[in-house]
């Protein structure tokens, strides 16, 4: 359908202005920021060929330039606006004073992973640094690619715990399946990190597997307590 098919009214800017962000789709919504069509193809029909073609808004906000203008429309400017625009969407996503910031669930930590990390289509392993009274004071990520206890070395992962003197630290890393279920891999490596914490004393408090809008914390799950302590 074209807009000028729709009555002035019920246009997306107009119902935008009379009724809120909340009432419109993700399909209106991109039609706002794309602002235009092609010849032959409404904005309204365009935008909702990007969100078939990239399945979900997490992998459409990940979607680089070259791959927005794989689609016929979509030119270098249209694709540059849509990156700005799902930029600020990610960066929303993420506390902007670490120094404020305080972790005390396990729901305020997957909070803060899913946004750094939830959007990728490839694991990435993040730690999330906090002080003796939780507050946060860096995260950062340390490996990308397939994770494992053989790829990845304790030292990649404690480097940035002993640089910002990190009282304990929480692990998380995605599953770009969308399924946030713990392979044994993600066990082992859990159980190799937590005993060179114990060496290093810096504690490991969880370690918690991103899915598409679900996670799982391995602490709650009751198998962080199965490893033994030096």
């Amino acid at each position: 359908m074209t807009l000028k098919a729709i009555p002035a009214e019920e246009r997306p800017r107009e119902r935008l202005l009379r009724d809120g962000i909340d009432s419109l789709s993700l399909t209106e919504l991109i039609a706002i920021v794309l602002s235009s069509g092609t010849r032959g193809k409404s904005v309204l029909s365009l935008s909702e060929e990007l969100i078939v073609r990239f399945g979900s808004l997490e992998y459409l906000l990940d979607a680089s330039v070259i791959e927005l203008m794989e689609l016929k429309g979509i030119g270098l400017a249209k694709a540059i606006q849509l990156k700005a625009v799902f930029g600020i969407a990610l960066k929303c996503r993420r506390p902007q004073s670490l120094k404020k910031y305080s972790i005390q669930s396990v729901e305020e930590a997957y909070l803060l992973a899913k946004g750094e990390i939830g959007h990728y289509s490839q694991e990435i392993l993040l730690v999330i640094l906090r002080d003796v009274r939780g507050f946060l004071i860096h995260r950062e990520q340390v490996a990308v690619g397939t994770l494992s206890q053989v790829l990845i070395h304790p030292r990649e992962v404690f480097y940035p715990a002993v640089r910002y003197k990190a009282h304990s630290m929480i692990l998380a890393h995605n599953h770009p399946s969308g399924d946030p279920t713990p392979s044994h891999a993600d066990i082992e490596l859990t159980r190799v990190l937590m005993q060179s914490g114990q060496i290093m004393g810096i504690e490991i408090d969880d370690h918690l597997i991103i899915g598409r809008d679900r996670f799982v914390s391995l602490k709650e799950h009751g198998i962080m307590n199965s490893f033994s302590k030096y």
